[in-house]
């Protein structure tokens, strides 16, 4: 990655030999987009104070499916509205000074604003469908967001990267959710949360629970799929501090912290979160030192934090719920503006190689200093909100008996985070590393520095006066614990009371902060030589990760679609027609034996009465049903004898005579009418084109009657699963209630008498002209290449002869 930084997003102009049209924003239009997440700001302030937590608004949406358009504001909602509108505020301040002169920064601001409010629906909807809508927003802005340098090649598929990945998740999770709303009978996120600890791990609740898992890990980049979040990294500056920072990758987080009292005293949950937590935790950490890319060494301790968050909400007990809300809070703060000074350090810099940077505290005095402020929140140290988050993430680990593989990563995850923090905040800034030549920069405009500084200026505050924070995070705490549940000290419904208060025993805290700080202040002296040792280890095994699958699935997927269509679309049609009967009688002999899954509970209750196929009463059918029926049985007998093609298609004519005979004894005639005009038109069509065939000197017999057995084997095992199901179909009485509809209404509203006309030309309207249409827009489309055949042979007609 070496080289690698957008400064071609910035504003000075896009990729070498890549012209980059429209008009530039002017200051107007850019104080109006920044105003929209300022005044979310002020509004959620204003509610937060007007109003007791929490507030639900709820009307019906979609009311045949119980779906209702819901939102909730309760204490999570709130702190992470906060976090979409307060750093976002920042971001689109930053964006104007980024992206000053670009013109496609009106772009840029449109696809922020849409994702905003795809942001705010996902955190304050209260029905599942609704949250899965509001899911997949984020996922298809994120796309253009990643994607905005789309004449670059590493943006277009960085941002097909995350699509994909995050896209495959959401799907999962909307399965699972299908499953939850079929499991409780509604689809309401409270009132699952509600009703969810008194049910009964089903498989198919554990089943949609885990689906809902894959849809939350897949969106906040744990192992497996961590590796799409780094490499969107090439997004612009503001993209990544917004999404990959504050809102967007936690919404994972936030959905298992939402469901965390439903399912929260489930043992594989705990298990899960916290194996999956600490795997990742450990794992992006160690992965961040392969990186000298200063954005992917943040990038990759983001995804360090994230598991770390599903760590804590698998840990039991009100210590690990109150440190989620913490960290949820302490991590904006110190990574966006952290983010933020990568990119002024790209942008006035030239690069983000950290090889190539040193000693830029002289020449960008401001961004060094929110750098530092940042750093030292993101190391834990004392008077920062960071070390305020670490501290209750501690006490909640004491509070527990943790896996050896959770005390590990989180291990791992703190020093290295030391680490990262001195790369970030004193290497860039304050060291040269002996380095020959400094780089030549200067001090960012105030739109890029005055966010980085805002942000981490509000770490710093939080830590030193943590009450002011005390009450949004108690608030978001009691979102995500149980109601009822006993808590610290047993103490029920009341576990909080001491949240954000320093541990009481100091020395314990002293010793492990102490440990931390040593350890990381190791790693980043040493960080050259570790990163040189384990890119040499890690580099033979990038064909284990999971990107390495990645990229083979992308390269399977057309290989294999090569395949099938070589052998499906072979262009034979009896094939094609052997493997339609095959897959016709597939489908209806397995819906005979599950017993109706697939065809309707219920249906085969009566069939199968007494264990064994309780078939309909015998009557004997008249002669004249009988004769049909062996005119039927005659016409196809023959069929399969012929080898010509002219006779098949008499014999199957007779087959759709005798049909026509057995609708007009049964009693409908009009059927019977209809059936026999297709047939007769059918018949000489299809003789009229063969007979042409045969003048022309084609072949009308069958090419390889080697093959007529497989198609008779085909036709008898259709026959046979279609005889199946009419038995049993017709084992018990059929419901005479759409037929009674049909005849007592079609003379009052389509003043018709023949029932199936009325049906057809009135009640479905719409599917007959439908239908159609196709047929019309099918001729008109054959039409030009007949049309196109018939004057190339009337051309070669034509040509002279030599």
């Amino acid at each position: 990655m070496a080289g690698t930084h957008d400064h071609s997003s910035g504003g000075h102009g896009g990729a070498p030999g890549v012209a980059l049209r429209g008009h530039a924003m002017g200051l107007a239009s850019r104080a109006a987009f920044t105003l929209l997440p300022a005044a979310a700001l002020a509004l959620l302030l204003w509610a937060l104070g007007a109003f007791e937590l929490p507030q639900v608004w709820r009307t019906p949406w979609v009311p045949s499916l119980g779906i209702d358009l819901a939102f909730r504001l309760d204490g999570l909602s709130a702190l992470m509205l906060l976090l979409i509108t307060g750093v976002g505020t920042g971001v689109f301040i930053y964006a104007g000074g980024y992206l000053a002169g670009h013109p496609h920064q009106r772009r840029l601001y449109g696809a922020l604003t849409a994702f905003m409010l795809a942001m705010i629906g996902c955190v304050t909807a209260d029905d599942l469908f609704v949250l899965f809508l509001f899911w997949e927003m984020t996922s298809l802005t994120s796309f253009l967001l990643v994607g905005f340098n789309h004449h670059d090649q590493q943006s277009r598929k960085s941002a097909q990267q995350a699509l994909l990945v995050t896209g495959s998740g959401g799907l999962a999770m909307f399965a699972g959710f299908v499953l939850l709303a079929q499991a409780f009978g509604t689809s309401s996120i409270s009132a699952i949360i509600a009703a969810a600890p008194a049910a009964e791990a089903t498989p198919a609740l554990t089943a949609a629970v885990a689906l809902v898992l894959v849809g939350a890990f897949t969106k906040s980049a744990q192992v497996p799929f961590h590796f799409w979040l780094p490499n969107a990294m090439a997004a612009p500056t503001p993209v990544s501090a917004y999404l990959h920072s504050a809102t967007m990758v936690k919404l994972g987080v936030y959905l298992v912290a939402r469901l965390d009292p439903a399912f929260g005293a489930w043992d594989w949950w705990q298990w899960t979160l916290q194996a999956v937590g600490a795997l990742t935790a450990g794992w992006a950490m160690v992965l961040a030192l392969r990186e000298r890319d200063l954005k992917r060494i943040l990038a990759w301790s983001t995804v360090a934090t994230l598991g770390t968050l599903v760590l804590l909400v698998g840990l039991p007990g009100a210590g690990a719920t109150a440190a989620v809300a913490a960290l949820l809070l302490a991590h904006a703060l110190y990574k966006a503006p952290l983010f933020f000074v990568a990119g002024n350090v790209d942008h006035e810099a030239g690069t983000r190689i950290i090889d190539r940077l040193g000693n830029l505290r002289r020449a960008m005095p401001w961004t060094a200093t929110a750098a530092l402020l940042a750093g030292l929140s993101m190391a834990g140290i004392p008077l920062t909100f960071g070390f305020v988050a670490k501290d209750a993430i501690n006490s909640a680990k004491a509070a527990e008996q943790l896996l050896p593989l959770v005390q590990i990563g989180y291990g791992v995850f703190g020093a290295i985070a030391v680490a990262v923090a001195g790369v970030a905040a004193i290497r860039i800034f304050w060291s040269h590393r002996g380095m020959k030549e400094l780089p030549k920069a200067h001090e960012a405009p105030i739109a890029l520095v005055l966010p980085p500084l805002v942000l981490a200026l509000a770490g710093v505050v939080l830590g030193a006066v943590p009450s002011i924070a005390r009450p949004l995070v108690v608030a978001a705490a009691e979102a995500m614990w149980p109601i009822g549940t006993t808590g610290v000290a047993g103490a029920l419904e009341r576990p909080f009371d001491h949240v954000l208060e320093p541990s009481f025993d100091i020395a314990s805290m002293v010793g492990m902060l102490a440990v931390t700080l040593v350890v990381g202040a190791v790693v980043y002296f040493f960080w050259d030589p570790l990163h040189r040792a384990f890119d040499r280890v890690a580099g033979r095994l990038d064909w284990l990760g999971s990107a390495a699958h990645y990229a083979r699935i992308l390269k399977a997927i057309p290989r294999s679609a090569a395949f099938f269509t070589r052998g499906l679309q072979h262009g034979r049609l009896p094939s094609y027609s052997v493997a339609l009967l095959l897959a016709a009688a597939a489908f209806l002999g397995g819906a005979i034996l599950v017993g109706g899954g697939l065809l309707g509970a219920g249906m085969f209750d009566g069939a199968f009465a007494g264990g064994g196929l309780a078939l309909p009463a015998w009557t004997p059918p008249s002669v004249a049903i009988t004769g049909a029926c062996l005119l039927i049985t005659l016409g196809a007998l023959l069929a399969g004898v012929f080898e010509q093609r002219l006779a098949m298609i008499l014999c199957a004519g007779i087959v759709g005579f005798g049909s026509a005979l057995l609708f007009l004894f049964a009693g409908a005639p009009d059927v019977a009418f209809t059936q026999f005009t297709v047939e007769t038109v059918f018949v000489i069509v299809a003789a009229s084109v063969l007979l042409k065939l045969k003048r022309l000197g084609r072949t009308t017999s069958i090419r390889d009657p080697r093959n007529r057995p497989g198609a008779l084997l085909a036709a008898l095992a259709f026959a046979t699963a279609a005889t199946l199901v009419f038995l049993v179909t017709g084992a018990d009485p059929i419901d005479p209630s759409l037929s009674a509809y049909f005849s007592e209404r079609s003379v009052p509203d389509a003043n018709g008498r023949n029932v199936v006309n009325v049906i057809l030309v009135d009640f479905r309207a719409l599917d007959t002209l439908g239908e159609s249409t196709v047929v019309m827009l099918s001729f008109l489309a054959t039409a030009p290449v007949l049309f196109s055949l018939r004057l190339a042979r009337g051309s070669r007609g034509k040509e002279p002869k030599r």
